[in-house]
């Protein structure tokens, strides 16, 4: 019984964040990524987009995953709703970024209604303290909200990926009413 409830905190703690993303207030770093949209290829950049409002940027483990995939899913279905508020949405990940320019254009994932980003060799999540314990060079699932000053709005980390979206409508909505387009 003992070995068993031993052996399951350790698989918790191995699979879970590091829980170390940056805290609001605080200033997010540049990043210039290559990255897809539906399935085009482009280079985002993070200071052009804030000159355009407020950015929502979702670090995910790795794209064709179910927990991905869910996530990329409920983004996509509120694409509009983040359009409406002024606000960019990309994700990134530093897993399978072989595979983005497809998973962009998928339908059961991003459908071509906003951007992914490839972190190849995982420097960004490290910059933005986004790191997976058990794999390092991979992302975890923390998501932020920028305000065009790049103080961060929002962290949140969590491994699971239905409360990201209220999370993060609920912080650029608040922020929005505060400052108004």
């Amino acid at each position: 019984m003992k070995k068993t409830a031993l052996a399951a905190l350790l698989a918790f703690t191995l699979a879970a964040p590091a829980f170390a993303a940056l805290a609001p207030g605080a200033i997010a770093p540049q990043i210039n990524a290559p990255a897809y949209l539906a399935g085009a290829p482009f280079q985002f950049d993070l200071d052009a987009a804030l000159k355009k409002g407020p950015v929502v940027l979702y670090f995910f483990p790795a794209a064709h995953t179910s927990g991905c995939n869910l996530e990329a899913h409920l983004f996509a279905e509120a694409a509009d709703q983040f359009k409406a508020q002024g606000a960019t949405l990309i994700g990134i990940t530093a897993g399978n970024v072989d595979q983005l320019a497809a998973f962009s254009t998928e339908t059961e994932h991003c459908s071509g209604k906003f951007p992914v980003a490839a972190d190849v060799g995982g420097k960004i999540a490290h910059d933005y303290q986004s790191v997976l314990a058990l794999k390092p060079d991979w992302s975890d699932r923390t998501s932020y909200v920028i305000a065009p000053d790049h103080k961060v709005i929002l962290a949140y980390t969590a491994m699971d990926p239905t409360k990201h979206v209220d999370q993060t409508l609920n912080a650029l909505e608040a922020w929005r009413a505060t400052h108004p387009a």
